[in-house]
């Protein structure tokens, strides 16, 4: 394990989990990276400078937050949601930090600004707080639903602030009808590497994929809150972790020797995110995936290389993986920490044959998110075998590995027959909200028993 740590960032470490030993002719390498962020709190109460602990001149923090409200026709119904919506949003306005910069948009077939206005973000303190949630209760039900427009603005005003921690929060209840789906891709392209993003669901009227999507594109979180008056306590906590993060932008960035393919790079913990098509080139043979905001957490990354073939008792360093911040302007971007995936040829067999526990278990929550998709997917389309098929095999994976929350989502759409075989029984009758939840939280993983 590599650590450098400066006074002026939140320290993180690096740790590889792999075994490195492969059979003669063997190429493929695998290895699990945890990297764990200590932010402001361990510093001994010595506010970090260049974070969003620390004061910029004027008082403001240094993190701007936007939220979205979906405030289309639907969300009159029933009218219970509109003012659940208000409540939660006012709830998480309660949650910002003095001295963040923030605003309230609109969302309907267009965005609107509620607060404050004039395309300028407000400094949180008591009467700015005051006169946002003043500002939620002209929040009213009416129009359709163009997400695009939603994020373009909160990139404009998220834009015009000088922080560095940048954050949407996105609520909506329906599905994006009013501008085509190239034009939502087109803005999450736009918005991504500019701002992190959180989106919630409510209800039951939406489309899973759209909101997951989001999430994924923007690094942020996706969840569903089936039951709108779960929104106060899900918007509190979202706004208490976005208040938590220390630094953004920070970079996994992959350097591997001449020969060297890369298979994929992913996130496996907390969520299964994919990775790999979203590298930057970084100097020769070296490339940076986004990883977003940090704050005090742990997060695990599975990476996937194959080596040229070498002989018996030959070894060589098949990537060096970094945590890089960026260059502050006219600066050079700082190497956090830093870890080493090796490569060694060896005729032991139990040595070469041998899986990493850490390699084993994260491939095997990756096969378990797949499953679930595929096993969904499958139920809609009327292949009722192949759903059995694959959720059964999700069941498994489930049980195996002790993710135990994803196990009881299971079974709220299949009957378990045993567990350990994958056998089960699909529903006859699935509540709409149990087969959203479940696809919405199908990549939330466990972290290995280590």
């Amino acid at each position: 394990m590599a650590n450098f740590s400066k006074s002026n960032v939140p320290q993180f470490s690096v740790e590889v989990y792999q075994n490195e030993y492969l059979p003669e002719g063997g190429r493929e390498v695998n290895g699990i990276i945890t990297v764990t962020s200590t932010g402001g709190g361990t510093t001994g109460g010595v506010p970090l400078t260049g974070t969003a602990n620390s004061q910029l001149p004027g008082g403001a923090a240094n993190a701007a937050v936007v939220i979205m409200v979906d405030c289309s026709g639907s969300m009159d119904y029933p009218p219970t949601k509109m003012r659940n919506a208000r409540d939660a949003t006012a709830a998480a306005i309660d949650t910002l930090r003095d001295g963040t910069s923030f605003a309230v948009v609109g969302g309907t077939h267009v965005a609107k600004e509620v607060y404050p206005g004039n395309g300028r973000l407000a400094v949180a303190d008591a009467r700015t707080k005051a006169q946002a949630k003043e500002a939620l209760r002209r929040l009213s039900a009416g129009g359709g639903t163009a997400i695009g427009t939603w994020l373009r603005l909160t990139d404009r005003l998220l834009g015009a602030a000088d922080v560095e921690i940048r954050h949407g929060i996105l609520l909506t209840d329906g599905r994006n009808e009013h501008e085509a789906p190239e034009d939502l891709r087109a803005a999450l392209d736009a918005c991504a590497g500019r701002f992190t993003c959180d989106a919630r669901g409510v209800g039951t009227d939406w489309e899973v994929k759209e909101v997951t999507a989001i999430a994924s594109a923007l690094l942020g979180t996706a969840d569903i809150v089936a039951d709108p008056a779960g929104l106060a306590a899900d918007f509190t906590q979202m706004m208490e972790n976005a208040m938590g993060k220390e630094v953004a932008d920070v970079a996994l960035r992959l350097w591997t020797p001449v020969g060297v393919e890369i298979k994929f790079v992913k996130q496996v913990a907390p969520t299964v995110a994919e990775l790999t098509d979203r590298r930057t080139e970084a100097g020769p043979r070296a490339g940076d995936y986004p990883t977003g905001s940090w704050g005090d957490e742990s997060r695990d990354y599975h990476v996937c290389v194959q080596v040229p073939e070498a002989g018996i008792g030959q070894e060589m360093l098949a990537a060096r993986v970094s945590l890089i911040l960026p260059a502050p302007a006219g600066g050079t971007p700082q190497t956090l920490s830093q870890g080493l995936v090796r490569a060694v040829w060896t005729d032991d067999m139990v040595a070469s044959t041998s899986i990493n526990p850490q390699v084993a278990h994260y491939t095997g929550q990756a096969e378990l998110a797949q499953a679930i998709q595929q096993g969904l997917d499958a139920r809609k389309s009327g292949d009722f075998d192949g759903a059995t098929a694959k959720l059964g095999r999700a069941v498994q994976l489930a049980s195996a590995s002790g993710n135990e929350d994803t196990a009881k989502l299971l079974s709220k759409v299949v009957d378990v027959v045993d567990a350990a075989t994958g056998t089960v029984r699909l529903k006859a009758k699935v509540a709409e909200a149990d087969e959203m939840t479940l696809e919405t939280r199908s990549t939330k993983t466990v972290r290995v028993k280590k």
